[in-house]
């Protein structure tokens, strides 16, 4: 498998067990990483992990726990003997909370004997928010990129491996943070794809050139009459 393809985590935003299955054996031997988000995990619960596993995947666990420190340290201590790749919470919980989870997954390695802890990151700003979200509805009153740079150094502070940010501020984020604080960036659309529920996004030429580590991409993949056939094409757009 190229490190190019290792850069896109496919979103597995399914509900239904044959779905998933068919994605899955669809995309086998052409995509590493797949994410396996809210939707799909509430759905479907632990048996998707196990598929994607038996099916030669890395998973992105995206749950995006955001509580008291206590509980999202138990929740990842759980999570994290899945043998999942990458766990998120939300930066937004604070200092505390994301030093709870860093010690919870350093904690749950050795006592499940995981051969590597999963990539532990943290969001900053849904790429559904813009400025005016940012400021009118949630009474931040910062620049979105500077706001989304500031918890990215709070995640390093706790001892993070990265975050989830907008390929708008992954460039950004890296000049902060460093080049080996991992940016995993949503919003991710191929110029001919509608925004859909996103507000920034990029495509995934323009995102790779931005700073982005990771890009999730789903219903550009998913949604594609061939999976197969739109996987291959962004991969020749990024090589």
């Amino acid at each position: 498998m190229s490190a190019i393809s290792d850069k896109i985590i496919v979103a597995f935003d399914l509900n239904d067990l044959d779905s998933f299955q068919a994605l899955a054996c669809e995309l086998k031997g052409k995509a590493t990483y797949i994410k396996i988000g809210m939707e799909c995990f509430y759905s479907l619960g632990a048996a998707t992990i196990e598929l994607a596993k038996e099916n030669k995947f890395k998973v992105f666990l995206d749950l995006k726990l955001h509580d008291i420190p206590n509980t999202v340290a138990n929740s990842v201590y759980a999570l994290t003997k899945l043998g999942v790749d990458m766990i998120n919470v939300h930066a937004l919980g604070g200092l505390e909370m994301m030093r709870a989870a860093r010690s919870a997954v350093d904690k749950a390695s050795l006592d499940f004997n995981l051969s590597a802890p999963p990539k532990l990151i943290a969001v900053t700003h849904l790429t559904s928010l813009d400025q005016s979200n940012l400021e009118n509805e949630l009474g931040i009153k910062k620049d979105l990129q500077e706001s989304a740079q500031g918890l990215a150094k709070l995640a390093k502070k706790a001892g993070l491996d990265g975050v989830v940010c907008s390929a708008h501020e992954a460039k950004g984020i890296k000049s902060a943070c460093g080049e080996n604080f991992l940016t995993v960036t949503p919003g991710i659309r191929t110029a001919d794809s509608s925004a859909n529920d996103q507000k920034r996004i990029m495509t995934p030429q323009n995102a790779i050139a931005s700073g982005s580590d990771y890009m999730v991409i789903g219903r550009s993949i998913t949604k594609a009459t061939s999976p197969t056939q739109n996987f291959e094409k962004i991969l020749k757009e990024i090589s």
